[in-house]
């Protein structure tokens, strides 16, 4: 069906664990990155990689030559900073998509994939799962630019007739996520254990997460590829919701030692309840999440034991 993709933010973590599966499924790949979070290690071998920006227009048309398909994972993904940086959120979220959907446009593009996220809802009354149709009312920067970015990628494919699919990516964890202080909470209680330090809540711990593999963003990303349908928005989890507290006491005990949980004050942009309601994404796209917590976290301790940070 497609021959020629092009994943920005291809050297970062979900980037790149979708380019590998899109090299195996017998596309060509194309990685554009600027490398200020992503790495040249994590580009696949046989994937072309150009160190570009996407706010660049001349970096982003001479990614797109030849690509029928585009996978745009690139922005700026942390909520607590898009706080005090909202500037620099909405110039990469907003304008680096704005000039993709410029570039696209008049090219042999046949469909575009758009990474958004659960920071596009309002927060929920309690741990239940929200639908694509939940109140679109973002409490972030980071939620604002997506929930921008979205609007605009649906008036473009209207527009264009390129087909667009929009996916609302969860909590996503797993191998290979850059560590940070501000982004994934798995990654960053797994690292402060290794080191010796105790995992820090923010908040009471009760907020809920739907927390979601890596491995199964990237399936359901192949599968909207491989969806006919000319315009759809999906939710991306798992449909079940998991406490802070319970991953903290899970890896508390998993890696072991005398840390327990430490607690701090809640953080201002963050959504309380965040849990997928998935029936769209299964009846639409035949994609249910197979990944699951109790299978999966073994592996990323274990990973990031063998790769510690420096």
């Amino acid at each position: 069906m497609y021959k020629k993709a092009l994943v920005t933010g291809g050297a970062g973590f979900i980037g790149s664990h979708l380019s590998r599966a899109l090299l195996q499924e017998g596309l060509e790949v194309i990685v554009l990155d600027d490398l200020s979070m992503g790495k040249p290690e994590n580009v696949p071998e046989n994937a072309e990689f150009l160190r570009g920006d996407i706010r660049s227009q001349e970096d982003m048309e001479r990614a797109l030559r030849g690509v029928d398909v585009v996978f745009h994972e690139a922005a700026r993904v942390s909520i607590r900073s898009s706080l005090k940086h909202f500037y620099e959120d909405a110039e990469t979220n907003l304008m680096g998509t704005l000039n993709l959907l410029r570039c696209c446009a008049g090219r042999s593009i046949k469909k575009l994939l758009f990474a958004s996220s659960m920071a596009v809802y309002a927060d929920c009354d309690g741990p239940t799962p929200i639908s694509e149709a939940y109140k679109l009312e973002p409490i972030s920067p980071y939620g604002i630019s997506k929930l921008a970015s979205e609007k605009y990628c649906r008036q473009f494919s209207s527009d264009t007739g390129i087909s667009c699919q929009i996916l609302r990516y969860f909590n996503t964890y797993g191998v290979g996520q850059t560590f940070t202080p501000y982004v994934g909470v798995i990654t960053i209680f797994v690292h402060r254990l290794l080191d010796g330090k105790p995992p820090v809540i923010f908040g009471d711990g009760e907020q809920r997460r739907d927390f979601v593999h890596v491995h199964d963003i990237v399936a359901a990303n192949l599968q909207a590829m491989k969806s006919e349908m000319p315009l759809g928005t999906y939710n991306v989890g798992t449909g079940r919701g998991t406490s802070v507290r319970e991953i903290a006491e899970l890896l508390c005990e998993k890696i072991g030692g005398s840390q327990r949980p430490e607690y701090a004050e809640a953080q201002p942009g963050e959504l309380r309840y965040s849990i997928a309601d998935t029936h769209r994404i299964r009846a639409d796209l035949h994609f249910h999440a197979k990944e699951t917590l109790e299978c999966r976290i073994d592996e990323v301790i274990e990973h990031y034991r063998k790769h510690p940070v420096s």
